[in-house]
């Protein structure tokens, strides 16, 4: 195991949003907006929207980030962290999770929306997403 200077992960410095994968996204807009009262921040895709909460991005989502994720099972909880770091980090961290043994379900990917983007899952099956903006 890397020594904690050594580790790329020490880069991590806030987890910067979180998301929600919902099973009806409708009903759930309509609760976060018109019950929480939160202001949509923007609509990346008719399957993902955002919030503002503080200084942190709230984001509900039908889950679908590879064609083998199912839909969210009635009665689960949904759960996906997304941790910024910076543009060399992504592959740093991603090499240090395969030496250390931990499948990538997405390795280090530049997407179309503006992100370098590492996907994993922790034991319990969470998505977990290491990224950089570009």
């Amino acid at each position: 195991m890397p020594s904690d200077a050594a580790s790329p992960f020490r880069a991590i410095r806030a987890i910067d949003y979180t998301v929600i994968f919902v099973r009806d996204l409708a009903a759930m807009r309509r609760f976060y907006e018109d019950v929480l009262g939160f202001a949509l921040l923007r609509e990346l895709s008719p399957r993902w929207l955002e919030y503002r909460v503080g200084g942190n991005t709230l984001a509900l989502a039908v889950p679908g980030l590879t064609r083998d994720d199912r839909p969210v099972p009635a009665g689960s909880a949904a759960l996906q962290l997304a941790f910024r770091v910076g543009i060399p980090d992504v592959d740093r961290c991603a090499e240090a999770l395969t030496r250390q043994g931990i499948p990538l379900v997405a390795p280090p990917t530049d997407q179309p929306f503006g992100h370098r983007t590492l996907f994993f899952r922790d034991p319990d099956g969470n998505l977990l997403e290491i990224f950089a903006e570009i």
